[in-house]
């Protein structure tokens, strides 16, 4: 499976800022799909609520998807993985 990778920096409750990619499917390219998706892990780690718009993610590249990251697109839509202050 080939999946879009969305470069996210998200400034945290705290002033901190957590970097992570949103991976789906390279079929998707729906802001508001993507920006969900992204709100959905921020209430995760307790950020519900940050802003996240295209000015915090941005389509960076896509590449084939590991079997982890194919199963989790398949079950919930979409993979974060986390890079920093996550």
């Amino acid at each position: 499976m080939q999946v879009s990778v969305y470069d996210t920096y998200v400034t945290r409750t705290d002033g901190a800022v957590m970097h992570f990619d949103i991976l789906v499917p390279s079929t998707l390219s729906s802001p508001v799909t993507i920006h969900a998706y992204g709100q959905a892990y921020l209430s995760t780690k307790g950020q519900a609520g940050q802003p996240l718009t295209a000015k915090e993610c941005r389509f960076c590249h896509i590449e084939q998807a590991t079997q982890e990251i194919e199963a989790n697109i398949t079950s919930q839509g979409f993979h974060i993985i986390e890079m920093q202050g996550c």
